[in-house]
């Protein structure tokens, strides 16, 4: 049984909190927050006399009665918490996006391997029995050789606010930073070697706050598959993956947040079939049992998971493609 301590009582650190009750393998031990306000209402909320609650995170990380800590802070705030928990030896899940750029994803890495902990990060798609059938149609060859890879995230903020997280710099705003590790992230999923990708073509729009609002990107991997990827918060995109194989095309409908039900499409020529995806757990109770599990296990890779150097190789390709659109 892992004991997990939450770092950020915000929206994330609230779903944390509701789904490890589903769970087998873990319990919620504490949680803290810099607002006590937030703390209050979190007692409130989670009568349960083993959490311990606290107005600050060094005494959380501190705490020999926790075993992992979920990071749900403000993208700003992450590097420090990680190099923290990795001195206090506690393992992690921090959520996307693990750092601001490559040079602290760098080292974040370094304090991760030297301090001999675990670390995935927040992509909770991952762990959802759909990830596990789409490798599954991938590797049976159902599509053929694959050509392309379509995928995008995007949704309409209709004002932009300069003290809002989404936009402000310093917060670690920016579509690419926020959703971009998405569709980048599928792409790793397939394809991890950093050698066999190359950025054709990039293009984006900055905000008078100097982040990406819209970012879009072609990249060719090994060679021979084409790759379109695109963020926004500029508009509502259907947020679909669409892989394509010399035999067939797979359209993965939610990529990103399957619910307990999710659908894949496959069709191969006249022949299409759709496949119902079924989950025993919701989305982040998924992803909070598989980590615990590797927890317990001393297991620091993982198909289904973002590791650590997954995570350093996902924001390698992030700060390409910011740095191309600002060309």
């Amino acid at each position: 049984m892992i004991k997990w301590g939450i770092v950020g009582l915000g929206n994330m650190g609230q779903k944390f909190a509701n789904a490890i009750t589903e769970t087998s393998n873990s319990k919620l031990a504490g949680a803290a927050s810099l607002d006590k306000n937030k703390v209050k209402n979190f007692k409130d909320n989670y009568t349960i006399n083993e959490i311990t609650t606290y107005d600050n995170y060094d005494e959380i990380i501190k705490d020999k009665n926790i075993d992992a800590i979920y990071i749900a802070t403000l993208n700003n705030t992450h590097f420090h918490l990680i190099k923290k928990c990795t001195e206090y030896k506690k393992n992690i899940l921090c959520e996307k996006p693990f750092t601001l750029n490559y040079d602290e994803g760098r080292e974040v890495y370094d304090y991760v391997l030297k301090n001999n902990v675990i670390f995935y990060e927040g992509f909770a798609y991952r762990s959802h029995p759909q990830t596990k059938i789409v490798q599954e149609i991938v590797k049976n060859n159902e599509l053929g050789e694959i050509t392309n890879i379509q995928s995008s995230f995007g949704f309409k903020v209709n004002k932009i606010k300069p003290d809002s997280r989404l936009f402000n710099k310093n917060l670690g705003g920016g579509a690419i930073l926020d959703v971009g590790c998405y569709p980048l992230s599928i792409l790793n999923l397939f394809y991890k070697d950093l050698d066999s990708y190359k950025f054709l073509n990039a293009k984006g729009n900055l905000t008078h706050t100097n982040v990406d609002d819209f970012a879009e990107a072609e990249i060719e991997i090994n060679k021979k598959i084409k790759c379109q990827i695109k963020v926004s918060f500029k508009e509502n995109y259907q947020n679909k993956t669409i892989i394509e194989g010399q035999k067939g095309k797979l359209i993965i409908n939610s990529p990103w947040l399957p619910e307990k039900q999710s659908t894949l499409e496959v069709s191969q020529g006249s022949s299409y079939y759709k496949k119902i995806v079924n989950s025993d757990l919701s989305l982040y109770a998924n992803q909070i049992e598989k980590v615990s599990d590797n927890f317990e296990k001393n297991k620091k890779d993982d198909k289904f998971l973002v590791n650590i150097q997954s995570s350093l190789a996902i924001m390698k390709n992030m700060s390409i493609w910011s740095k191309l659109i600002k060309k």
